[in-house]
């Protein structure tokens, strides 16, 4: 049973997103009449190499077994006519804005807690828009309605709770888990669903009988605090439903860092190769960056080398850029540096330190083109994204071999993947 005192959170997360967002496109502009949602579909990689990882499939697809996260190769292996499209990241953060601005219809709290996430403060709104159902059924419609994808909504009086909600039960659900709710709804659940059991802490709890969530609520502090020091609490805390996080304003600053990296076909030993496959990946990822909304004063490179040894390089900046040719010009100062001529397959790039481009201070530090490049990258992101990727292509690229834009994407590089809450 609710008390006055207590608040109402939502949790809004997008049926999958990236599918989701490619298919209303795909039909609103009329570039076909399937809709990928109703077949064995996916985003991710590139469909004609094969190379690559999943980041979005549709329902179908998860039929076959395919997983995100997997190779496209495995993906195929499951499926032959899977239909994979390439990630188009421009159009997802426009979805996600688009998604935003009817939230904010409903409250002055909204936290967008990744692309396809947000939290939404409801707590006392009810005078305004009805009962918290009544909201959440409203929501929904509407973002079907006008903008033609779904949604999943979580109910609760916590974001943790909140969020567990969400995952309850999908497509286009509606779920509420408050208190008295979590013996029926949550406890049952596998410890490794609850949000902080990772990969390394599941197996963990595990070995010490702790199977669902319940039991981790239901276990011994001392015993979990022994062997998980002080994050023992957050585990005991979670499992039992307790969180006093707030809703905040944020546009993605929960982002710790936009990376982009490509295992290479051939052995590199040669400069001029390197420097070419590193400035396409600092494209791609100075892309991300733009489309996030920030800029970086941190930028770091690594190098995995043919025998699998690794080495990484990374320089603070004394300014904030966003501008894909002062991050390339430090990115090459870096490799350069790094490399010891031993032959490569595979080259990253990540960037961090991040601050909202609208924050930016100015410094003297500034080179005197930086601002410029950032404003003319900017009109060629518009561009690119109203035409393709490859409506623009730098000189440097024409018939070198090189493609102009490379890259994968993995979690905990982009924005549109989840952070802490």
């Amino acid at each position: 049973m609710l008390i006055k005192t207590d608040k109402i959170i939502f949790l809004i997360d997008v049926n999958s997103a990236y599918l989701s967002w490619e298919a209303v496109y795909r039909l609103s502009t009329g570039q076909t009449t399937v809709d990928l949602r109703d077949i064995p579909s996916a985003v991710g990689g590139d469909p004609e190499k094969r190379r690559g990882i999943i980041l979005a499939k549709s329902y179908p697809a998860k039929d076959y077994g395919i997983k995100t996260g997997e190779t496209l190769y495995a993906a195929f292996q499951k499926c032959p006519n899977l239909k994979v499209v390439k990630p188009s990241y421009g159009l997802y953060s426009q979805c996600s804005d688009a998604m935003v601005e009817i939230l904010r219809e409903y409250s002055p709290s909204v936290q967008r807690f990744s692309v396809d996430e947000c939290f939404l403060d409801y707590t006392s709104m009810d005078k305004h828009f009805g009962s918290y159902m009544e909201a959440a059924k409203e929501i929904q419609s509407r973002i079907q309605n006008e903008l033609g994808f779904t949604v999943n909504i979580g109910i609760s009086t916590n974001k943790l709770l909140a969020k567990v909600a969400s995952d309850l039960k999908k497509p286009n659900a509606i779920s509420t888990l408050f208190h008295h709710e979590m013996p029926e709804k949550m406890w049952p659940l596998s410890v490794d669903t609850l949000f902080g059991v990772g990969r390394a802490t599941a197996p963990k709890l595990n070995r010490m009988g702790i199977y669902t969530i319940g039991e981790l609520a239901n276990a011994d502090l001392d015993y979990l605090v022994y062997t998980f020091k002080s994050y023992g609490h957050v585990l005991h805390n979670y499992a039992n439903g307790i969180d006093h996080a707030e809703v905040r304003e944020s546009n993605y600053t929960e982002v710790k860092g936009i990376g982009n990296s490509t295992t290479i076909s051939y052995d590199v030993t040669e400069h001029s190769d390197a420097h070419m496959i590193l400035f396409s990946l600092t494209e791609k990822a100075s892309m991300r960056l733009r489309a996030a909304g920030f800029m970086t004063s941190l930028v770091s490179v690594s190098i995995r080398r043919s025998d699998l040894t690794r080495h990484s390089h990374q320089k603070k900046l004394y300014f904030y850029t966003d501008s894909t040719l002062e991050i390339y010009r430090v990115i090459k100062f870096l490799f350069e540096e790094a490399w010891d001529g031993s032959p490569i397959r595979h080259l990253g790039v990540r960037l961090t330190g991040f601050i909202a481009h609208e924050h930016a201070p100015y410094s003297l530090f500034d080179p005197k083109s930086n601002q410029k490049h950032s404003h003319l990258d900017h009109v060629i992101d518009e561009l690119r994204s109203r035409y393709g990727n490859q409506s623009i292509v730098r000189g440097s690229f024409l018939h070198s071999g090189f493609r102009p834009l490379t890259g994968g994407v993995i979690e905990e590089d982009y924005p549109m993947m989840a952070s802490t809450l």
